[in-house]
């Protein structure tokens, strides 16, 4: 059973390999970029093509209305490092579908090496899809992004676990990440979420919640505040500002108990 359970198979050739590879690649297969497709994965590949080109254009689109500093289609693909990290990924997640070796990581590598944006070619991203300036985003390998979501520069979307299946978080849609924040583990968020800047989320987020702090707690919203993604971070609750209120209210009360209960007693 030891041996049957280190066994890998060559997605190129079909060659038995043994456990000390990294990937399920022979050399042979690595070395010269080949993998074997199937004819009735034409229709795949076509799919997946399709939705580059669907997808794409709704991150740009999503570039002038998330950023009114945006001012032509030249300036946001030359000068936005979140555009150009969300195109190389898309290229990038396209070859992954389709099985193709080596080739994606390699340009995700590019990709953060001119704007400084990691993502893994195997992460899922919905459209409308922006990344405002970018610098230290991670997201991982196994992480879910639904449509109409903003992230900002800082932000980890990462695993805790060194096993190889569903690590990292699932984001649902229409959902701001601010700046510095990090959500870890296989945990989801759900739609229309806030999330504050420098925020440690842990753990599972309900649809039309705003989450601060670390760990991040979530303070309730209505519907109707949240359906709309806006940049307007300063509305970002403060639960701490808020207790903190609350018990001075409550010391205000317990000293005025006080002096009345001296007064009455001639104290």
């Amino acid at each position: 059973m030891s041996n049957l359970k280190n066994t890998l198979t060559c997605i190129g050739c079909g060659k038995n390999l043994s456990a000390k590879y990294n990937a399920n690649l022979c050399e042979s297969c690595l070395l010269g970029l080949s993998l074997q497709l199937k004819a009735e994965d034409a229709a795949h590949i076509i799919t997946e093509i399709n939705n580059v080109l669907t997808n794409f254009p709704t991150d740009i689109s999503a570039a002038f209305n998330k950023d009114p500093a945006a001012r032509s289609i030249v300036e946001v693909l030359t000068a936005y490092p979140g555009i150009q990290a969300v195109l190389l990924y898309r290229i990038a997640h396209f070859l992954w579908k389709i099985g193709v070796p080596f080739i994606p990581r390699y340009l995700s590598y590019i990709a953060y090496q001119i704007t400084g944006i990691d993502i893994h070619p195997g992460a899922k991203i919905g459209k409308s899809f922006f990344i405002d300036h970018g610098s230290g985003v991670v997201i991982g390998e196994t992480a879910e992004i639904g449509d109409n979501v903003t992230i900002y520069q800082g932000v980890t979307l990462g695993g805790v676990s060194l096993n190889p299946g569903k690590r990292h978080p699932t984001i649902g849609n229409n959902v701001v990440i601010g700046a510095g924040a990090k959500i870890l583990g296989p945990i989801r968020i759900g739609d229309n979420v806030k999330i504050g800047a420098n925020s440690v989320v842990i753990s599972d987020v309900p649809a039309d919640s705003v989450v601060v702090g670390v760990p991040g707690r979530i303070v309730r919203k209505d519907r109707a505040e949240s359906v709309k993604v806006d940049l307007n971070h300063q509305r970002i609750p403060d639960p701490i500002t808020q207790i903190i209120s609350s018990i001075e209210k409550k010391i205000e009360n317990l000293e005025y108990e006080v002096k009345r209960l001296k007064e009455d007693a001639n104290i």
